[in-house]
């Protein structure tokens, strides 16, 4: 049974996703699990699971900048726990934007974009880089099916030529868990390695991933 059909006091005691953080280890939990613990609890008709789901909807469309008008239209979702989001969201922005985050090599990235592994639709990310290959920013531009319709290169540039970057890496989760590129992901990636020759804001590798494991272009596709 699925996470957003119970009530979180129906799961066995070890499911549960503060017990969890406590047995596991917080690195452990899915983003629906940790936001779960921020939120508490649901509201009637509506578990806090399913709660969290929404919640995360919205977040993935506003890359977690905190939009209190949107977030305030979700049934059940009051001031208090939105300003308890956005104080855990802002606390670790400012705890981890100091880190280095340089990327190497493709399995230097995936730590950065596993945890969107568990969504159920497909996110297209975008990860702007400096001349020194460390992260800038990581942001979403499309959620939905990935096709050539939706991932444009004026949308997926547009914010990376705006933080000044040296290039870019794209990013994408298979709800399906199958790590196997489809041919409209071949196509994305090469009209976006055009697209990026010719702004000189270079295209280093299309990612695809799993919350097991990921598939790079670069490392497969070389030449």
């Amino acid at each position: 049974m699925a996470y957003r059909d119970i009530e979180i006091r129906e799961l066995p005691a070890e499911c549960r996703p503060r017990e969890k953080l406590f047995t596991q280890g917080v690195r452990n939990l899915s983003d629906r699990e940790l936001l779960s613990i921020i939120l508490g609890k649901g509201i009637k008709g509506k578990g806090v699971y399913a709660l969290s789901d929404e919640v995360l909807s919205r977040l993935d469309t506003i890359n977690y900048r905190i939009d209190e008008t949107m977030l305030l239209e979700i049934p059940g979702l009051g001031k208090a726990k939105i300003a308890s989001m956005a104080a855990g969201i802002e606390f670790s922005r400012r705890i981890l934007c100091p880190e280095t985050k340089r990327i190497k090599a493709p399995s230097d990235i995936y730590p950065y974009i596993r945890h969107f592994a568990d969504r159920k639709q497909e996110l297209f990310l975008s990860a702007s880089l400096n001349g020194a290959h460390e992260i800038i920013a990581i942001r979403t531009v499309t959620v939905g099916l990935i096709n050539r319709s939706l991932v444009h290169p004026r949308e997926v540039f547009a914010d990376p030529l705006s933080d000044r970057a040296a290039a870019i890496i794209v990013c994408h989760n298979h709800p399906s868990g199958n790590l196997d590129p489809s041919g409209e992901d071949m196509e994305v990636t090469r009209r976006l390695t055009e697209a990026g020759d010719v702004l000189g804001l270079p295209l280093l590798d299309h990612i695809i991933f799993t919350e097991t494991g990921y598939y790079s272009f670069k490392e497969n596709n070389p030449d």
